[in-house]
């Protein structure tokens, strides 16, 4: 638990998890990805319990109410008394959304197609014709 009643958000975001490191939290409050109370956060703005963070992370603003303070990264497993995911519904149903649209929103050179995204690239390409399926009125093997 944290010794103040303040932590530097870039901190506590690293701390809690949200960022991988703490110089990608610190780009993210210069970049204007954070704020708190809807007002931009720099690096070093100092936070307090009860305050709510939105962090934008392409396409989603997630909303984190902070219940404690740390300066110390955690393990996953305690992140949950640090922090409540107080995301509203419509911003997960958009993550949801571009779930579900798989590789279609993949951005080029961003790996290659998993193997099921690869077997429905070619469900869609390939097309299959049976004979029946042909509404003409003449036959493709007479020679007239």
């Amino acid at each position: 638990m944290g010794k103040e009643n303040e932590v530097r958000i870039d901190k506590w975001m690293w701390a809690t998890r949200i960022f991988k490191t703490r110089t990608i939290a610190a780009e993210a409050c210069k970049k204007g990805r954070v704020s708190v109370g809807g007002a931009p956060a720099k690096p070093s703005r100092t936070i307090k319990t009860g305050d709510i963070i939105e962090v934008r992370k392409p396409p989603v603003t997630y909303s984190f109410k902070v219940l404690a303070l740390a300066e110390n990264r955690m393990g996953a497993k305690l992140v949950p008394g640090y922090l409540e995911n107080v995301t509203p519904p419509e911003q997960l149903e958009i993550l949801e959304l571009s779930r579900i649209s798989g590789f279609v929103n993949r951005t080029k050179g961003m790996g290659r197609p998993t193997k099921r995204d690869s077997r429905e690239l070619k469900k869609f390409t390939e097309q299959v014709y049976i004979d029946d399926d042909f509404d003409f009125d003449f036959d493709f093997d007479s020679e007239e």
